[in-house]
């Protein structure tokens, strides 16, 4: 009998879509994760962000992760439908050990979160807003 894992699954689907297409792709995922059996716990909608490096010649990628439990063999299949999806331009499926959550409680409880320089951008665009009221 096999038993259901906790894994995490990060999208990058094509930031230059539009907001209709963006939310479909993200639907598409969560369907896909439910449909093969997958128990989605968790959904983190990071939004647009600059990519590292191009990707499919595309530099702005919406991210999100998804915590969800599935069997192991599951996971194969997911990755076979989001491997021929055209508005993904990566993803990742890891499987979140005890060991890794107890790194990650940790980095948590003794790190400072720290934003994007667009984050930082928009924060200061908005104290100047204010400052001027």
């Amino acid at each position: 009998m096999e038993t259901n894992k906790l894994y995490e699954c990060t999208v990058i689907i094509d930031g230059g879509l539009q907001d209709e297409a963006v939310l479909a792709a993200m639907e598409l995922v969560q369907r896909v994760i439910t449909e093969k059996g997958g128990t989605i716990s968790n959904v983190l909608e990071i939004g647009r962000r600059k990519t590292a490096y191009p990707i499919k010649k595309k530099t702005i990628g919406y991210y999100a992760h998804i915590e969800f439990t599935a069997a192991t063999i599951v996971i194969a299949e997911i990755e076979k439908v989001f491997r021929y999806e055209e508005a993904l331009l990566r993803y990742l499926i890891i499987h979140l050990t005890s060991a890794f959550l107890e790194m990650r409680k940790r980095v948590e409880k003794y790190s400072v979160v720290i934003g994007s320089p667009e984050d930082a951008a928009a924060a200061e665009a908005a104290g100047a807003d204010t400052v001027g009221k």
